[in-house]
């Protein structure tokens, strides 16, 4: 049913050399469904986004990406192998083969995209970097930050848009680098600098876990663009198409209505677009090597991106992040995903 496919990524003597990465096998599809279960590379523990619940059980919004990608080839949303990976590793990982998708609050960018040998699937989470301080510095506004010594995280994004800003601002910082997001928090609440440097988001998440969250505090400013989403390897249009799909599948049944609890009810739905969506009116799947039912297993099992958003990151999570430009296009917010038909 599967055909294995060899896609060269350097074709000639003067190409960017991509250790490791000189092909592609276009089988990741086939390995998945003989494995019976998705190889998910996640973060090293990032509240709402990806991490372990009490029980050991992965959740978060980048979770639930690995967890329509299984619904919609397996069935089975559970059918998912996670692998903590800090953000050093993680494009290693997925170069390898160790992880199928990487969903685990990655920026989109030129570098990453054109020259990895990676492809972004999509955009999960519209954010941009930020600072978190203590309260007790009496710090209002970014332009104060003059001379701050900063905890930031290496191996990310973030290294290069501090030093633009600061540089831009005609300003000085220290810079005390961290391997993983855990010693980077873990740093800040010792004492080590004065501000928290990442993603709001992730700023968000980690600051729940501050022994008193309360005592610090998120600057408004927001000095990048960090258009978030999960990552596949180049060569293997079919698994880019699949893990794709399944984040639009998401977004599509936000728009349309269709939750987890109401999907069975949707079946039986006169709108068009809701009945090719979930696989009542043609086989959208077919040219991806999946069923017909493959989105309603992702809505049914995990549910919309509404769903996802705020129980994972939401007013419904300890995290309490709005929407803003999260939101659907139709309310306001970037979120738009392409029809199925």
């Amino acid at each position: 049913m599967f055909n294995k496919k060899h896609l060269v990524l350097l074709a000639s003597a003067g190409s960017l050399s991509l250790a490791g990465i000189a092909t592609a096998q276009a089988d990741t599809l086939e390995d998945t469904i003989e494995r019976g279960a998705v190889q998910c590379g996640v973060s090293d523990g990032l509240p709402g986004f990806s991490a372990p619940d009490d029980d050991g059980n992965w959740q978060g919004l980048d979770v639930d990406v690995c967890r329509a990608v299984a619904a919609a080839v397996l069935g089975d949303a559970d059918a998912v192998n996670y692998i903590s990976l800090n953000a050093v590793e993680r494009f290693t990982a997925l170069q390898s083969g160790e992880v199928d998708v990487l969903s685990r609050n990655t920026t989109w960018t030129t570098t990453r995209d054109t020259t990895l040998g990676l492809n972004f699937t999509g955009v999960n989470f519209y954010d941009g970097q930020g600072f978190m301080v203590s309260r007790d510095l009496g710090i209002t506004g970014a332009d104060e930050l003059d001379g701050a010594s900063i905890c930031i995280q290496s191996g990310t994004t973030t290294e290069l848009n501090l030093a633009d800003y600061f540089r831009a601002n005609d300003m000085e910082f220290n810079p005390i680098v961290f391997d993983t997001s855990e010693q980077t928090v873990g740093g800040y609440q010792a004492g080590r600098c004065d501000v928290l440097t990442s993603d709001t988001s992730q700023l968000a998440a980690l600051r729940i876990q501050l022994d008193d969250p309360e005592a610090s505090m998120i600057l408004s400013e927001v000095i990048s663009k960090e258009p978030l989403g999960p990552v596949v390897r180049q060569g293997d249009d079919l698994w880019f198409n699949i893990v794709k799909w399944s984040l639009f599948a998401m977004i599509n049944a936000e728009e349309y209505g269709v939750t987890s609890e109401n999907a069975e009810e949707m079946l039986n739905s006169e709108n068009p677009d809701v009945a090719r969506l979930l696989g009542q009116d043609g086989n959208y799947g077919e040219g991806m090597g999946l069923e017909a039912d493959w989105a309603y297993n992702i809505i049914s099992q995990v549910g919309n991106y509404a769903e996802s958003f705020e129980r994972n990151v939401g007013m419904d999570s300890p995290l309490e992040i709005e929407r803003g430009v999260n939101a659907l296009w139709n309310d306001g917010g970037f979120q738009y995903a392409p029809p199925i038909r």
